[in-house]
């Protein structure tokens, strides 16, 4: 195999997340006396910063945008992050590719406290050799900087045998930031032209075909 170290994004990816980060999102902006629009322009929110979505979507400065984040939190600590479900054949998945021999991480834009609750949560964690994600202050937030730190602190150095998976295209350009190949899933909340265009190495519509590319 090629790839001997997979390196997992978690929303879109591992979970389909997309109902607990909406409500939370709806959670803030009432809170913030903001109009909420129809739930799907919404997904903008799954998997990139929170800040950045928040200041961007809504032209907030600094302090509102800080604030905005403090509400979704409370109602996601509470609530939203089991409103989440594990994408179908996942677990099989991961089980083949521990079995074959890969390492296999998470690195994700979530709080990496969030992200091995959630993972614990639905009985996953035994599957990663590490789980890591952005910092709670948003020192560490961007795609980018996850994966380097993902690759620092588990010690990863032969970069041609790792590959980066997630579905939107901040997974494609932070893997590509650190040198790494990576796949686009199509069934998360990213699509084709995004990945094309972002310049994923493959782009896969399963879970299944995910572990084709990796043990072939």
């Amino acid at each position: 195999m090629q790839y001997k170290t997979i390196l997992f994004d978690l929303d879109g990816t591992i979970t389909d997340s997309g109902e607990g980060i909406i409500h939370s999102v709806i959670y803030a902006l009432k809170k913030l006396n903001i109009a909420v629009p129809d739930s799907t322009e919404l997904y903008s929110f799954i998997g990139p910063p929170l800040n950045d979505t928040f200041k961007n979507s809504y032209h907030l400065d600094d302090e509102s945008t800080e604030q905005a984040v403090s509400y979704y939190r409370e109602y996601y600590q509470a609530k939203g992050m089991y409103e989440n479900r594990i994408y179908k054949g996942i677990p099989k998945v991961l089980a083949d590719l521990k079995q074959a021999g890969c390492n296999v991480y998470i690195a994700t834009s979530k709080p990496e406290i969030y992200a091995k609750q959630i993972l614990a949560h639905f009985d996953l964690a035994h599957y990663f050799d590490g789980i890591y994600g952005a910092s709670l202050d948003g020192e560490r937030s961007k795609k980018g900087d996850v994966i380097r730190y993902a690759l620092n602190e588990a010690n990863l150095t032969q970069l041609k045998e790792i590959i980066m998976i997630g579905d939107r295209s901040h997974d494609i350009l932070g893997a590509k930031e650190n040198e790494l190949d990576c796949i686009g899933v199509l069934y998360g909340f990213g699509n084709k032209a995004e990945l094309e265009k972002s310049g994923a190495d493959y782009i896969v519509s399963t879970p299944e075909e995910i572990e084709e590319i990796i043990t072939k």
